[in-house]
């Protein structure tokens, strides 16, 4: 196990946006983000609030939450933490490995991993993305390969988020022909002879958020800890895909609410020439603008979990639903560099962070160009 430091009794609603634990989490936000390194003490704060048990089973110490319950306490976090990166570690922690482990793995894989996941005392990453098969999942180039009761598993995934820091990893291998069905998944822990965990890269935003590659050469990994079936593994991605959407852009949409309101204030309250610039056409319709998308971003997200928590198709609505997001939320951080002017361009104010974090999010979980041929696909084109 990494050196993750131990969870608290303690169980305040996550919910609740002015909680003392919040507070926490916004203390030398900038020093941390030029440093580049996660923020163990923070992460105490995330583990005392109870918000990584939200969507879990009661039995292993979750709080039985539905999925619109995550998103809701997910976009409380985005709007009081400014620790985008720390938020988007907690929401990784949430999805990668617990949620297809609770939905797919063994009862004996979820006693003995789930408690821990729930806490955060085991941090947790999902290894899918590979150096040359960036949104083409269905044809990764890892393999694991049958050797009697074990699966033997070699080559490498790039870009993962939590990769540095997490004791647990999900990896999804080829285990027959590319397609839907020649992918698998498995539970792997860190410490497993044949799996290494490269330097964290530095990065343009969520620099809180540590990521690296992580190899794999003649990883030896019992049938055992297979997730589902062989060959389940792109059934097992899309039921987490879904929910990786929803989650991390449940943040967003918190943050650019936070965002909305501080230009507000700052509208309201800086003057030139006699007047508050909220008063100038060209500040208060990019302004305006804001509010629009705030609220379109809430209604994407609202309608879309809806679907998906009644079972219904979404596959439209999921890619729709990045785009528009990730899009709004590039946008309505640039207008506010914009809006704050000489004061947003500095990286005291935190402004400048918030076009760095956005920019993220136009590319992971399936870039804008790829969420737009989905839809294209979807239409029959």
């Amino acid at each position: 196990m990494t050196s993750a430091p131990q969870s608290e009794s303690t169980d305040p609603d996550p919910y609740d946006l002015a909680a003392p634990w919040m507070d926490e989490l916004n203390d030398d936000v900038e020093t941390w983000d030029a440093l580049g390194e996660f923020p163990w003490e923070k992460w105490k704060a995330i583990q005392r609030s109870g918000l990584l048990a939200v969507p879990f089973e009661t039995q292993y110490g979750g709080r039985g939450g539905t999925l619109t319950d995550t998103m809701r306490a997910l976009e409380g976090l985005g709007h009081s933490c400014r620790d985008a990166g720390l938020s988007f570690s907690a929401s990784t922690q949430i999805v990668s490995v617990g949620v297809p482990l609770q939905a797919f793995g063994s009862e004996d894989l979820k006693s003995r991993f789930l408690p821990g996941i729930v806490t955060g005392d085991l941090i947790t990453a999902h290894a899918i993305t590979e150096p040359d098969n960036g949104s083409d999942a269905l044809n990764v180039a890892t393999t694991a390969t049958r050797d009697g009761d074990d699966y033997v598993i070699d080559g490498g995934k790039m870009f993962i988020t939590n990769a540095p820091i997490a004791d647990l990893f999900l990896l999804y291998v080829r285990t027959g022909k590319p397609g839907p069905f020649g992918l698998s998944v498995f539970l792997v822990e860190r410490n497993t002879p044949g799996l290494r965990v490269g330097a964290p890269l530095g990065k343009m935003g969520l620099r809180t958020s540590p990521l690296s590659e992580v190899t794999f050469e003649g990883l030896r990994v019992p049938a055992s800890r297979r997730i589902g079936q062989e060959g389940a593994g792109f059934l097992i991605l899309d039921h987490v895909m879904k929910r990786e959407i929803l989650f991390s852009f449940s943040l967003t949409l918190g943050e650019m609410e936070h965002r909305l309101q501080r230009v507000l204030a700052y509208a309201r309250s800086r003057r030139q020439f006699g007047s508050p610039i909220g008063a100038f056409q060209g500040v208060s319709h990019k302004v305006a603008d804001m509010k629009i998308a705030v609220e379109t971003a809430r209604k994407w997200l609202t309608d879309t979990g809806a679907k998906v928590e009644a079972g219904q198709d979404a596959a439209i609505d999921i890619a729709a639903t990045k785009t528009v997001v990730s899009e709004a939320n590039k946008q309505t951080a640039l207008d506010a560099v914009q809006i704050f002017g000489g004061q947003g361009y500095l990286t005291a104010t935190g402004i400048e962070r918030d076009v760095r974090n956005a920019v993220a999010g136009t590319i992971y979980s399936g870039t804008s160009e790829i969420q737009r041929n989905r839809i294209a696909s979807l239409l029959g084109l």
